[in-house]
């Protein structure tokens, strides 16, 4: 039992460790090579949120399966074996949901912005390289409709 315990969670680990980044450090592939809209800003506030964890399903999805196989070998009874089967496999799948949550789950900052222009903006991003303090100059850059904050160049 403690082997699929274990084979469990590096599977979920696995999975989780797939799903993409959030940071403003990392680019994602499809926005290499895009054009991006930049626009000037200066940073009003900023407070440390939580972004909570994602549910796809995956880790439900993987925690069901490990669980019934591991349950399934619990008897040597075929009727109990089939039960333990289900039980396993209905705590696998929550546990794996529980899992994948917890691992997706990221520190953030919402950063309250004033444009040039007047017009107040809020973005909610992971928590990057760069530390951001009320006055400093930013900019917004928005590619396919996503945004990141990062400092102006000086």
């Amino acid at each position: 039992m403690q082997m699929v315990k274990s084979l469990f969670l590096l599977a979920v680990a696995a999975v989780v460790t797939a799903c993409a980044s959030s940071s403003p450090d990392v680019v994602k592939r499809g926005d290499a090579q895009r054009l991006a809209v930049v626009e000037d800003a200066v940073v009003l506030s900023v407070r440390a949120v939580t972004v909570d964890g994602s549910q796809s399903g995956v880790g439900a999805t993987v925690g069901g399966v490990v669980g019934a196989i591991g349950g399934f070998g619990g008897s040597s009874v075929q009727r109990e074996s089939q039960v333990l089967g289900v039980l396993a496999g209905v705590a696998g799948a929550a546990a794996g949901n529980a899992i994948e949550r917890a691992v997706t789950r990221e520190d953030a900052l919402e950063i309250l912005l004033q444009l040039k222009g007047g017009e107040r903006r809020a973005v909610v991003q992971a928590k990057g390289s760069e530390k951001f303090e009320p006055g400093d100059a930013v900019i917004l850059v928005t590619t396919g409709g996503k945004v990141r904050v990062n400092k102006a160049p000086k």
